[in-house]
């Protein structure tokens, strides 16, 4: 049978490690893991912080509009979940809360990773609808969920099933 993602002192007796150290290791990669997110993330985020300041941003009409305010507030969300594991940190430093970190993180960063897929997939559909038009942008943008849903989340959700024998 799986272990769920929560059990942690399952973790440690199936590693020969003590909780602490199945704790400190999640934490390691879990904070490895949003560094690369983060990175992503304000990229993306200080491009369309630029955008509206540009010649051509009245030209958007509606939906660019719409589009670019779905973004923009996709990428927003997304900076402020993966960056709340910090201020949880912080609020419970030396409280001996390490576990309950680990989960809040871990969820931090599923529903932060969310956030993102959203905000790129947003923004291919804002510029390739200036460059290729409405549908193909619209093809495109559906594309690119369906593809960073399965990379994202399908495939590794594949892998979590149990295996025979």
């Amino acid at each position: 049978m799986a272990r769920k993602r929560t059990d942690v002192a399952g973790a440690a007796v199936a590693r020969g490690q003590s909780l602490e150290e199945v704790l400190d290791r999640n934490l390691a990669e879990l904070l490895q893991e949003m560094r690369v997110a983060i990175t992503g993330v304000q990229i993306l985020f200080a491009f369309l912080l630029t955008l509206p300041f540009s010649a051509r941003f009245e030209e958007l009409g509606p939906f660019g509009t719409t589009v670019y305010a779905v973004t923009l507030l996709s990428t927003a969300s997304a900076t402020l979940v993966l960056i709340a594991p910090v201020s949880f940190h912080r609020t419970l430093f030396r409280q001996r809360r390490k576990q309950q970190l680990v989960a809040f993180a871990d969820g931090a960063l599923v529903v932060g990773l969310a956030l993102l897929l959203l905000g790129i997939a947003a923004a291919v559909l804002l510029v390739l609808d200036v460059v290729l038009g409405r549908w193909p942008a619209v093809v495109c943008c559906a594309f690119v969920v369906v593809f960073g849903a399965v990379a994202w989340y399908l495939l590794p959700l594949r892998q979590r099933r149990p295996t025979d024998g």
